[in-house]
């Protein structure tokens, strides 16, 4: 067995490793970026080395550089978690070359299935079934255009190299191949160094059923379960499930048998997954293979017992598989959603900042969160927007969705944005019990799951009121200073008392007026009180309230507002009230901070949608675009954000150039309305380079 290990990743999946390679008695060594210096993985590895600056092109996509450190600290093997070089056979040679072990596949089989198009010319020879597509060489904007329309619309275009959603678009009709194709090849580059495509036939509302296997260096392989991982956005999971839940016996055999002659038809070793594209009839097609441990293993580990890390050790080492295909076991259900600092109320745009405040739910029982931060670290824009995974376990699959709710409910983060109030609104839907899954499951329901997530801002404030009103006695020792009093006026017995909150929340600032009943014999407050929030009057019943000792300064109360009752847990501080109610967090300050409303011009100019890279210039000064025209894209996190034009407009200057770093919020370019011509010449950016 291996000694030391180093692992070339980052984040959350770098200290899942780590926590089995000690289990071992393996020590560690991490490898950090600028933007890490002071992240989890490099404080919990053995040893920790610097190996670039804070892109990913210069640190952990750096071969020489990590092969440097591991011959440095003489390593016994490489662990490459997933993403980065995780697939790259580059790497996986360089290691070899080096004397390394490389913790996954041979060379060959990376090289085989790193090819989406190789990978499917193989599958076809290996008899795994195939979605119809095009798969050859010429990349030129005509032939992808005439092999489309061989196809027929929609098709999907996918980077030849790709995983995770990047360099994936689709397509509709001919006339959105030219931009789609750009955009797609631009991605593609940035996020493998290779911009080559292929297209394939977008079945639609398919499942994405996936299939773990794993292959020692013995000619054994096995598959250990399957994975429901049809919920996602943008081309990415968010909602992962095992086993996957509706399929027959039958079924389930017939695409683990075809998984395991994937792997096989490549002389595969390690742990893998093959992913299939499974349409309502029940036919099942070969979509990729992921030669690398997945983002979603934790739920194969949770009903099979298997900790998948330490099967890759083994492995690797070259010890044979303890077990065989008849003694694979499952057992209830698990479900994983994926944590990410993004705004869902936003287009997913992602968060960036520090993290406050954060609470995980791992003290619940059959709760597993697997994560790489801590209170205090921050989110940079330069990766990808993942923080953790939530895992949870259950003897059925409605007993795993309710205490994902629960833990949900407990998972409070200040300071950024998360999804967690989206995923919470995800497993809310009836549609998910009833395993009405596919991979268009949130755009079908994306207004139930918009209209479950957004709660009235009238009723957050009103709950900020009721935790800030309830709170002070019991808070007074904790804190050790007494919290601001609201101003009180016209007090009189037998009257009403009126005190006054100016909460701020951003972006805008709302003054609450809250008129509590007061109990003349003895002076002390009743439990039914109104609140006005801009002339709109809630009425209010406090029916529990007690200290939430997971939160800090917090407490959980359940009131009944207009009849309707509503649990939620709060936190209060001196300077604030933070309201987390079904997943989502609501942060109110006590210092109003109005902004003044943008002019028109202002509201013309583009401006930074988040931390970010210019990737495309699609304008020049002097330019005529119509509204909707793309005029940049902004890349972060991996992903590319098209900026389009809001109306017709000139651009009279281009305040960026390509590959400038831009903050949240900078103005990009400048525009005005053009003049009163009744036919001016339009120049549509998007046929630009």
């Amino acid at each position: 067995m291996f000694k030391r290990i180093l692992i070339a990743n980052r984040g959350e999946i770098a200290c899942r490793v780590m926590r089995t390679a000690k289990e071992m008695g393996i020590e560690t060594v991490a490898v950090y970026s600028d933007a890490d210096r002071t992240s989890q993985h490099c404080k919990q590895a053995d040893i920790a080395e610097y190996i670039g600056s804070s892109p990913a092109s210069e640190s952990y996509l750096n071969i020489d550089k990590i092969i440097q450190v591991a011959k440095q600290h003489q390593v016994d093997a490489i662990h490459p978690g997933y993403g980065f070089l995780s697939e790259n056979a580059q790497f996986a040679k360089a290691c070899q070359e080096n004397g390394i072990v490389f913790i996954g596949p041979p060379v060959d089989a990376i090289d085989q299935m790193g090819s989406k198009s190789q990978a499917k010319a193989i599958m076809e020879q290996a008899k795994v079934p195939l979605v119809p597509g095009y798969h050859g060489q010429n990349n030129s904007l005509k032939h992808l255009t005439e092999e489309a329309n061989k196809i027929g619309y929609p098709v999907m275009l996918k980077a030849v190299m790709g995983g995770g959603g990047k360099g994936m678009r689709v397509v509709n009709r001919a006339e959105e191949m030219p931009f789609a194709i750009e955009s797609a090849q631009r991605e593609a580059q940035s996020s493998f160094g290779d911009q080559q495509l292929l297209i394939e036939k977008c079945i639609v509302k398919p499942r994405h059923v996936e299939i773990q296997v794993f292959a020692d260096q013995h000619g054994n392989c096995l598959y250990l379960s399957d994975r429901d991982c049809s919920i996602q956005r943008r081309h990415q999971k968010v909602v992962e499930e095992a086993p996957a839940p509706g399929l027959s016996d039958q079924l389930r055999h017939a695409m683990g048998k075809a998984a395991v002659q994937a792997a096989k038809a490549i002389n595969y070793v390690g742990a893998g997954t093959v992913e299939f594209l499974l349409d309502s009839s029940g036919e099942f097609y070969f979509m990729e293979m992921n030669t690398r441990l997945q983002v979603e293993h934790p739920v194969t580990e949770l009903i099979t017992g298997v900790d998948l890390v330490e099967w890759q050790l083994r492995v690797a080492s070259g010890e044979a598989l303890p077990i065989r295909q008849h003694d694979i076991v499952h057992s209830g259900h698990a479900i994983e959603l994926r944590i990410y600092a993004e705004d869902p109320a936003r287009d997913f745009m992602p968060s960036t900042g520090q993290i406050h405040y954060l609470s995980e739910p791992s003290f619940l029982s059959d709760v597993r969160v697997d994560s790489g931060i801590v209170q205090g670290d921050s989110v940079s824009e330069y990766y990808d927007p993942m923080i953790s995974k939530l895992i949870v376990f259950g003897d059925t699959r409605t007993s795993a969705i309710r205490l994902l709710k629960e833990a949900l409910s407990h998972y409070h983060v200040l300071g950024i944005t998360t999804n967690i109030g989206y995923l919470h609104s995800i497993i809310s839907q009836d549609a998910f019990a009833d395993v009405a899954l596919d991979t268009d499951f949130l755009i079908t329901h994306q207004e139930s799951i918009q209209q479950r997530q957004t709660c009235e801002h009238g009723i957050l404030l009103t709950m900020a009121t009721v935790a800030r009103l309830n709170q002070p006695c019991q808070l007074h020792h904790k804190l050790g200073k007494s919290l601001p009093e609201p101003s009180r006026e016209g007090f009189r017995l037998s009257q009403q008392q009126v005190s006054r909150f100016n909460f701020t929340h951003p972006n805008e600032s709302k003054q609450i007026e809250n008129h509590q009943t007061v109990i003349t014999h003895t002076g002390q407050r009743n439990n039914h009180f109104k609140v006005n929030v801009q002339d709109q009057l809630y009425r209010v019943t406090i029916i529990d309230t007690n200290i939430d000792s997971t939160i800090k300064n917090g407490a959980v109360m359940t009131v009944e507002i207009d009849g309707v009752r509503y649990r939620f847990h709060a936190q209060v501080t001196p300077d604030s009230t933070a309201v987390f109610y079904q997943g989502q967090a609501y942060e109110f300050t006590h210092q109003p901070n109005y902004e003044s409303a943008q002019d028109n011009q202002e509201e013309l100019n583009p401006t930074a949608p988040l931390n970010g890279i210019v990737s495309a210039l699609l304008v020049e000064k002097g330019d005529q675009v119509a509204q909707g025209d793309p005029l940049l894209v902004v890349e972060a996190m991996k992903m590319e954000y098209t900026i389009n034009a809001t109306q017709a407009a000139v651009i009279d200057d281009v305040l960026c150039e390509l590959g400038d770093q831009v903050q949240h919020g900078a103005v990009l370019l400048h525009l005005s309305t053009p003049d009163d011509d009744p036919t001016p010449e339009v120049k549509h950016a998007s046929n630009q380079s």
